[in-house]
């Protein structure tokens, strides 16, 4: 006998969701790399060598002028459908997340489904997330299939190098493009997904582009007489206090909805944020360094692709050639944060494209 869609952890903010399946996952990298040494002439070697050392990465992928986060994510969903042998018209629902999006209107999801020829009864939406997007859409996709879908596409990315401030070391160093496509279907026989989501909006103003929507003439002391409000401000302090807040406590709770302790799950792939963090965060929930992968030094922060790229980067041999219990964490920009303990496959595809 089946058990409910979503069954109510202990204690709010957790679901364990039965009957879907993760079947496989394409990252799409840009092809431009760009090394520290593109820096040095604006920040200077010892400037560029503080914040390394802090953030830990040495190189990051940049999209081209007229590369979006929709042409990332379109070139990966391409391969990731032909490598299932998934039919466009079997896709019942397209999400897209993301906080990089073509247009306002339409919905980028919608220009999408266009694009991979889905049909007319395939659902699309935008989720305008970044950090912890990923997870959420993931949780997203799951409910879809328990209310009756049969397949779901999960696009991911961002190119978030569009957003900051040239001139702002800590931003400017720390951030890399990437986009992802995701498939998740319908499997009676499935384990249960066990997922805990939460926000903050009170963090809200700490990450944050100002302008650029509809609400204009803000302003804040923090931000300095030289900033630009159409960039991305970000409070490393208060971003790093409220990591060390929730997300060893998101862990924790996670493992008790699913009766598990920190060494009965393979791995964590955890949202990357910045090396001194993510070390940080592999020592607090107990899991060791060994079982949290980083690609952060190769990629940086790509926001809500960080987690599919590390799945398709570091792990893609794991959940490829056997079965895996993962964890995956996003947490940031919102604040919001959230968890994903799945059991995988072995997955059909875990492979990084560079289109």
């Amino acid at each position: 006998m089946n058990a409910p869609a979503t069954t109510p952890a202990t204690t709010p903010g957790g679901y364990a969701i039965d009957g879907v399946a993760l079947r496989g996952i394409v990252s799409a990298a840009p092809r431009r790399v760009v090394g520290n040494d593109a820096f040095v002439k604006r920040f200077g070697a010892d400037g560029v060598a503080d914040v390394v050392k802090m953030i830990g990465v040495e190189q990051r992928r940049i999209a081209e002028p007229q590369q979006t986060t929709a042409d990332l994510c379109f070139e990966a969903a391409k391969v990731l459908l032909e490598r299932l042998d998934w039919p466009a018209d079997s896709v019942d629902a397209l999400i897209f997340v993301s906080q990089t999006p073509d247009y306002r209107l339409p919905a980028t999801a919608c220009s999408l489904h266009g694009r991979l020829g889905l049909a007319t009864h395939c659902q699309a939406l935008d989720v305008a997330l970044g950090c912890s997007g990923y997870v959420y859409g993931l949780w997203l996709a799951a409910t879809l299939l328990k209310a009756g879908l049969k397949r779901v596409l999960l696009l991911a990315g961002d190119t978030s190098s569009r957003l900051v401030d040239q001139n702002d070391r800590a931003t400017a160093l720390l951030f890399g493009d990437a986009g992802s496509a995701s498939a998740v279907e319908a499997d009676a026989a499935a384990k249960p997904m066990h997922f805990r989501l939460g926000s903050d909006g009170a963090g809200a103003r700490h990450l944050i582009i100002p302008e650029g929507a509809y609400r204009t003439g803000e302003s804040d002391e923090r931000w300095g007489e030289n900033f630009d409000p159409a960039c991305l401000y970000m409070d490393g302090a208060e971003v790093f206090n409220f990591t060390l807040r929730a997300v060893p406590n998101l862990v924790r709770e996670t493992l008790d909805d699913a009766g598990l302790i920190a060494t009965d799950v393979d791995a964590y792939a955890l949202h990357q944020a910045n090396r001194f963090m993510l070390r940080h965060l592999a020592k607090k929930i107990g899991a060791g360094e060994d079982r949290v992968p980083t690609n952060i030094d190769r990629f940086g922060n790509t926001s809500s692709a960080t987690i599919p790229l590390l799945l398709t980067t570091d792990l893609a041999e794991r959940i490829t050639s056997a079965s895996s219990r993962l964890m995956l964490v996003g947490f940031g920009v919102g604040f919001s944060w959230g968890a994903a303990l799945i059991d995988t496959g072995p997955l059909a595809v875990a492979e990084t494209i560079e289109p």
